[in-house]
């Protein structure tokens, strides 16, 4: 049903093929890559398209096409893992949130209303100075962030499943606590894990590139292409434009793919929003 439904919005399966693509290209970056991507050629310094540098170079006559596929790597890698380390927190405290209620409830829903007081970058740039930059701590940071904001819409979820009869019915069997929780409520609100994770991978690709923009995410010689935006891109910004163009090409068209696809699975799967 849930493909059937895709099927119908062109957009959402055109963020499909875009997003496939760019996990393609993280994958097979080793092999599709002309060159390495910290390969310096001080003789080919700024020089623009050709035949040999598709893209052009940059100011250290490293291959641009290069970095680029080697950063959809890096934004791959932090958009699925912390997507996914994210979902696992936020399925965490709000299933244990949403089914026992009561104190424990009021006390996570007041942190998170404090935590939501915050812009999410700017926690996320609070957490990356105290951890230092590196790929594992962006991930690590990205899936804290998301998972306190997420709980929330895991919570809600699970309140609403909670009331139907088969759970009371279990309750009324005798069944435990987690028996309930893992067999007849995790199962039946899959579907808004599916759009929160589809909708998040584009916001946590965009929060990882303002985040190596700002000197606090990937750290170089490795390529991430906020990264890329702020080094020689910010730099040479009018003698090489391209420095900076292809580098945010790549990152409006995964941003762009990701929330396309995210859209279209939550007008495919919300059953409210069937049939627009």
């Amino acid at each position: 049903m849930a493909w059937a439904g895709l099927r119908r919005k062109p957009l959402g399966l055109l963020g499909g093929v875009l997003l496939l693509a760019m996990i393609a290209l993280a994958v097979l970056a080793d092999r599709v890559a002309p060159y390495d991507y910290d390969e310096v050629d001080i003789f080919s310094r700024l020089k623009p398209s050709s035949g040999t540098h598709w893209l052009g170079t940059d100011n250290l006559g490293r291959d641009l096409l290069s970095r680029v596929i080697h950063g959809a790597r890096v934004s791959m890698a932090v958009g699925f893992g912390g997507v996914a380390l994210g979902l696992l927190g936020a399925m965490a405290v709000g299933l244990v949130s949403g089914y026992f209620g009561g104190r424990l409830d009021m006390a996570v829903q007041r942190f998170v209303d404090a935590f939501m007081c915050f812009p999410l970058l700017l926690v996320a740039l609070t957490i990356m100075a105290l951890l230092g930059p590196g790929l594992a701590n962006v991930i690590l940071t990205l899936g804290l962030v998301l998972g306190v904001r997420d709980s929330r819409v895991i919570r809600s979820a699970v309140l609403s499943v909670k009331e139907n009869l088969y759970v009371e019915a279990a309750r009324g069997l005798g069944a435990a606590h987690w028996g309930v929780i893992l067999r007849h409520i995790l199962p039946n609100i899959f579907a808004p894990i599916i759009i929160l994770a589809t909708v998040n991978i584009g916001a946590v690709i965009l929060i990882e590139a303002a985040l190596s923009f700002l000197g606090f995410g990937v750290p170089p010689p490795r390529p991430s292409w906020g990264g890329m935006l702020s080094g020689a891109g910010l730099v040479h910004m009018l003698r090489a434009p391209w420095l900076a163009l292809w580098p945010g090409v790549a990152l409006s068209l995964a941003v762009f793919g990701a929330n396309m696809l995210g859209d279209a699975l939550r007008d495919v799967l919300d059953p409210r929003l069937r049939g627009t």
